[in-house]
């Protein structure tokens, strides 16, 4: 019996791996097949969320999955490659989108002109023949430039150009020039996908340049030097730039003023040098008429001092005695034991 009972727990547990395909819920879901999406209007349980979070979580996708997959399999089939693919209806749902969906890439002046004309691109070779080396070489790619090379070794000089001109370095430059100019039709072939209104002299932005822009360009160009600008040249009638934000845009404009001139650096030695030797004290007339008069006063000063006492009594507002009162009309005299003195008579 015991034999009997671990067959049938062993054939239950093979049975458990793989569950039905069948999934009932309470609540319908809502399915969108065209993106392979699934919505669960059902709530959850949330005593089994608590007590076995993982093992909730992954039967409950399990089964959504299983929708999905129910789904598919109801879909018309077609056979690809020798695989068979489902067919996805148009999607329902609609997803945001940061930007627009990208449109189909605007022809270049080339391909208009050969769709015009009828012309079609025909596949180049990887290798062709080379007679001169009597071998298989690269069309383009890997080791064509040792290819080329190898068969230019030697140049001819023509007759119309000096006989010392590199031709090898002249070659070099006419490659560089054709990188460069398709590199140009390749930006003008951008500009015009775009419809930006595109000069002849090439493309300057969105808009060009006004002539106030110009000058402030001109003008922070010729300030970004370690002299901030005083010793470049400057044209017959050129104009420096002024405006608001023009000053911010000079580099050391906050800084201090340089020392630097627009005297030349021969002319402005002289004059140090004879500011030097030729040098004079300043005269300051105020200053020294202020210090004759101090000297005049200490010398007069100095004589008073050096001059003997003379006996006397002090003249002066207070050197006087104080007397009395005025007497009335010859009734006393003014002062009692005090000669008068000769003088003139009051009337």
């Amino acid at each position: 019996m015991d034999v009997v009972k671990e067959v049938l727990a062993k054939h239950q547990k093979e049975l458990d791996k793989y569950k039905p395909i069948t999934v009932e819920k309470h609540l319908e879901c809502r399915l969108d097949v065209g993106t392979l999406l699934i919505t669960d209007p059902n709530d959850l349980d949330d005593r089994e969320l608590r007590d076995n979070k993982e093992e909730y979580l992954t039967a409950l996708t399990r089964d959504n999955t299983q929708l999905l997959v129910n789904a598919i399999w109801e879909l018309p089939t077609e056979r690809v490659d020798e695989s068979i693919v489902a067919k996805l209806p148009e999607p329902t749902t609609v997803l945001p989108r940061l930007r627009k969906v990208p449109g189909p890439r605007p022809l270049t002046k080339w391909e208009k002109f050969a769709k015009e004309k009828g012309i079609t691109k025909k596949k180049k070779e990887k290798k062709t023949y080379d007679e001169t080396m009597d071998k298989w070489v690269p069309t383009y790619g890997f080791k064509r430039a040792e290819a080329e090379k190898a068969k230019d070794w030697v140049l001819e000089v023509p007759q119309n150009v000096d006989p010392n001109t590199d031709m090898f370095q002249k070659k070099i430059d006419l490659r560089n020039e054709k990188v460069a100019k398709n590199e140009i039709q390749r930006m003008k072939n951008i500009v015009r996908a775009k419809k930006v209104d595109m000069p002849r002299s090439g493309y300057l932005g969105p808009e060009a340049a006004s002539s106030s822009q110009l000058l402030t360009a001109v003008t922070v160009a010729k300030s970004s030097t370690a002299s901030v600008g005083k010793f470049q040249n400057k044209l017959p009638k050129e104009k420096e730039a002024r405006g608001l934000g023009v000053k911010e845009l000079i580099p050391g404009g906050k800084r201090k003023q340089s020392h630097i001139s627009q005297q030349p650096e021969k002319e402005a030695n002289l004059d140090l040098i004879k500011s030097v030797l030729n040098k004079k004290p300043k005269l300051d007339v105020e200053k020294a008429i202020s210090l004759q008069k101090r000297d005049d006063r200490l010398a007069r000063e100095a004589e008073g001092a050096d001059q003997p006492a003379k006996k006397g009594k002090p003249k002066g507002k207070g050197s006087r005695k104080a007397v009395g009162k005025k007497p009335k009309g010859n009734r006393g005299q003014r002062a009692p034991g005090k000669k008068a003195q000769a003088g003139r008579k009051r009337r």
